[in-house]
This record gives C-alpha cells, structure tokens and sequence, in this order.
C-alpha cells in the first residue's frame, strides 16, 4: 500500500469532541470521519456518543453539544463496528493527530477492543513543513489562509471536513514542490529527520548547488551527457533543492540526483515567471523524469456566451478561446454560484435552457417581472442594456444593481408584498456579502487588457494580460512575446484583438490566473483603459 501513489491512496480525516483534553481520563463524546481519495470527498460519517458522564459547561460553551445531545446516543463501544468498516484500510489524517489518536485508543481500550493499525498522517506537521511562512499552523489560521469555507467550528464533522479540504490543498504543493508521489514519500516526509544539513550525494553537483541563491526561478538537472533529466519550478531555489538532498528526500528526488552530473538554474523575478518557463521548457524539452502531467487548480468562472443573441450567464470549470466571455477566476465554485444568482435575482435576463427557450412559450419568470421574455417578443436593445448593466456588476459596479434592488423593495413594502420584498432584502444582503469575494479580473478574461504589478519578496515582476495574450517582463529566455512593445501597440492603437491566438497562449493564461488566485494579496492591477498613455501608466505604477 506504501507504494501507492498519493492521489489514488485512500485517506480518511478524524475529529473528536471530547469533556476535556486529556485521554487519560475524558471521553469522546462526538467523532466526525470525512473519506479522500482521487482529489475529492468522496464520504461522510458523524455520529455523537454517551460519555456515560456529565458534560462540563465549558465544553458545552466551546462546542454547542449538551447532555441531552448524547443522552441517547449509542457509547462508542455500540458503534465501534460501524467506525472500523467506515475507516477501512485508510490512511488516518487529523490536524494534531497526537491528540485525536490519544482519543482513539483510549476509547478502543474502554471498548476493550484491539485498536486499528492503520497509518497516520498529521495535517498539522505537514503544515509546518509546508508553510513555514506562516505564523499560526492552526485549523483556523490555515482555514483563513485557504479561504475554505467551515461550517459548524468546534464540531466534529465540521473541523474533520475543514481538514480535509486544508489536505487537498496540501498533496499538490506535496507533490510540485518536494516531488513526493507515494503514500510512502508522503509518510517518511512528515517524520522528523535526524539530519538537517545539506548532503550532496554527487561531488559533481556540489558546486552547482553552493551557488543557490533564494531567488524563484526554474532549476534544470542534467546528466554528464548534458542531457536533461528533470525541470522544476520553485519560489526560493535554495529551499526546494536543498529538498533534494535531504536525508528523508522523497524516492522520485533521490532517482532525480543519481541520474544527474549538473545543475543549471534560471532566476526569475516572481514564482509567477517560474511556472511559466518551467511550463514552457518541460514542454519544449520533455524530459524523462518530468512524468507527471502539470494540473492546475481547479478555478470557476461565469461564461456568457456572447455570439447568442440572448445570452445568460453559466459557472464552468473550464476556459477556453472559444469566442465567448469569461469573468473570474473564482476559487470556489460555492461564489460564482451566488454571484450568477444575485444577476439572475437583479437583471431581467433568462434563465431558461435552450430547449425551453425554443418552444416559444412565456414562462412564469416573465409573469413576475424577473425576465423580458426573449422567448416571445424581439427585445434586443433592452435585453442588452440588461446585459450590460449585468457586465458591470461582474466588473464589480455594484451600486446599481443595490440602488434597483432598494427601489424595488420599498415599492414593494409599499404595495404590502412583504414576502417579495423580504427576498429583494436577502438579494442584497448576498451583493453586500460577496464584495469581497469578487473576481480577480473586473474585464472579461479573454478581453483584458491590464498590467499586472507582482510583489516578490524585495522584487518586482511584471505581466501583461491583453486581448487573450500573456507578456512577461524580462523573460529570461528568448522569446517572442515581447512585452515592451506589446505595450506600444496597445497605446498606439494597433494591437489586433484576438490576433492569432494559440495553445501556448492559452497554456500561460491558465498558469496566470490559477496563480493570481492563489496571491491576490501581492499583485495590483492596472486596466490600461484608464490610463491616456504609456508614460502614464509607468508614472503611476512606479509611484505604488
């Protein structure tokens, strides 16, 4: 099992409530089991117990869970079978696994029953490898730096489902960052090691490797042939290839420096870069030990397919140069939803399929003032002034769509249609709680045209984003995307919309947002609209 690889390996995520936190003498009184495997939860199991004691106030006070909570709930004796085939042969994850394991084999003990052998995988340890960068590796702290949604906190379903997500974060980074594969890598990484040094294994690359600097870039090895053998990204080159020679180094690293004589390094001005020229070189090169297809994380958008003449806004996962408009990225899938039912509940657009609207028949929506009723009547000109009223509300205008709203509501409180303008209430208690949930671009992805200022560390980097291209500053390899002069043909007024648009433009507009998603903290965006000229637009941006 040991050799599995980690995204097909089962993991199941445990949480207990308990009267108190000492195992020795408190009881479970709640347990919440959330099941991994392929990316994605895939089951949930929630059960309370009787503790067969009082349950102290201030446990109540933490949790919400009363004495009459579990005054008829099985023991945990009662359900133990039940929790046995739920965990199967999972790997066992928790954040703070010392305290939920305590609590784990004291209860089997009570149950006088053999505890499970299964392994652990504490997310807690995990995160203090992984983001050192961090001040607090708690639950909380890591729930707000993800932004996950957590329902029910202090309860056992609730914190089991926050850490699961916090792990599906986690065996990416796992596995770009620290090449680990297997279950096993996964395991012996979490371990502390003995050893904490640098130890080349090759006298070959002991050079190479002294004149790391911790600057992002892309590091390339190479075999005493000049072949290359591996190509990876990283945000501090030194502490990603010291990774590498590690004494718990994942398995795939260890193979990485036997089969390599040289290390070449390329600094970049930002990760963002990196991703970039690692995408590019690996494709270019494919080396053999780049095996692993790139994946990007999964981002939403809302596409309005404007070659219709009555289009309506949709959430998809995908992006593509397809003709159509995409706003986002949003990194929850939960956000585009509310967002696309905010313009549903404020713009008179349809909501109707295809089939439906094709039958030409006017639908209760239309009836109740919610749509101009396309299906039955030519309303172009007023349909798109909706639509664009719906654009500038996905630009992140709200104050329209609030200021019609409130109309709305008071001509509705006026005409006693309470319950109608109770629903016109919540449409903009959702506006108000999604402005700062917005998406990162306030243009169409494939229509922008902004620079993108990225703040590294004590560098600064530079993308362009126009018309569907992506132009990076001072790329480090010959290119022909040339950024200076894109930026001449956007203020001189010759740039071509959409000119030529390919696989590799598409390649590097996926990169650029999944990353911005993920740092919308250290980048400021400059929409070219709004500046008369280049000098302008320079004047400003190095003033910020």
């Amino acid at each position: 099992m040991n050799n599995l690889d980690i995204n097909t390996t089962e993991f199941c995520v445990i949480d207990f409530e308990t009267t108190g936190t000492s195992s020795n003498g408190d009881r479970a009184i709640e347990l919440g089991m959330v099941k991994v495997k392929n990316n994605k939860i895939t089951d949930t199991y929630q059960s309370f117990f009787d503790p067969e004691r009082p349950i102290p106030y201030f446990i109540t006070n933490l949790t919400g869970i009363t004495d009459n909570d579990v005054e008829k709930a099985p023991t945990f004796k009662d359900e133990i079978d039940n929790i046995i085939s739920f965990i199967g042969d999972a790997i066992l994850v928790a954040h703070n696994m010392r305290f939920d394991y305590s609590f784990l084999k004291s209860e089997f003990e009570f149950a006088r029953e053999e505890l499970i052998e299964n392994k652990t995988l504490c997310t807690l340890i995990l995160a203090r490898k992984l983001y050192p960068e961090l001040k607090s590796k708690s639950l909380g702290s890591l729930v707000e730096h993800f932004r996950i949604r957590h329902r029910d906190v202090h309860r056992a379903l609730g914190d089991a489902s926050a850490t699961a997500k916090i792990l599906l974060k986690m065996i990416p980074k796992c596995r770009e960052e620290h090449s680990i594969e297997s279950i096993n890598d996964l395991l012996t990484f979490q371990s502390p090691t003995r050893d904490s040094n640098i130890k080349v294994i090759k006298k070959s690359l002991e050079n190479d490797v002294k004149e790391v600097s911790s600057n992002p870039g892309v590091y390339i090895f190479k075999n005493r042939e000049e072949e290359i053998v591996y190509i990876g990204k990283a945000k501090s080159l030194k502490t990603r290839l010291r990774n590498y020679f590690m004494l718990n180094a994942a398995g795939k690293a260890k193979k990485i420096v036997r089969k390599s004589s040289r290390l070449e390094k390329i600094e970049t001005n930002s990760e963002l870069t990196a991703l970039v020229l690692e995408a590019e070189l690996v494709k270019k090169f494919n080396p053999p030990m780049n095996s692993q297809l790139k994946k990007f994380s999964q981002n939403y958008f809302i596409r309005l397919n404007n070659e219709h003449d009555y289009p309506i806004p949709k959430v998809t996962s995908k992006f593509d140069f397809d003709g159509t408009d995409y706003f986002g990225p949003y990194s929850q899938g939960e956000v585009a939803r509310s967002i696309v039912d905010i313009i549903q509940r404020t713009f008179l657009l349809r909501e109707c399929t295809e089939k439906e609207f094709r039958k030409n028949k006017k639908c209760y929506l239309a009836d109740i003032e919610r749509c101009l009723a396309p299906c039955i009547d030519s309303v172009n000109d007023d349909y798109k002034s909706e639509l664009q009223k719906a654009y500038d509300f996905l630009a992140g205008k709200n104050q329209h769509a609030v200021d019609r709203l409130l109309a709305k509501m008071k001509e509705c409180s006026e005409s006693k249609k309470y319950e109608e303008a109770a629903f016109i209430r919540d449409t903009v208690n959702l506006i108000l709680n999604q402005l700062n949930k917005s998406s990162i671009l306030a243009e169409p992805v494939n229509k922008a045209n902004v620079l993108i200022k990225i703040r590294s560390g004590h560098s600064i980097d530079f993308v362009l984003m126009l018309e569907g291209k992506v132009y990076i500053k001072d790329y480090p390899v010959d290119d022909n995307y040339n950024f200076d002069t894109a930026v001449y043909d956007y203020f001189s007024g010759t740039i071509k919309n959409g000119d030529s648009l390919t696989e590799k433009d598409l390649e590097r507009m996926k990169i650029a947002l999944s990353w911005m998603v993920k740092n919308r903290t250290n980048i400021d965006l400059h929409y070219l609209k709004e500046y008369s000229s280049e000098t302008k637009l320079w004047e400003i941006v190095s003033t910020q």
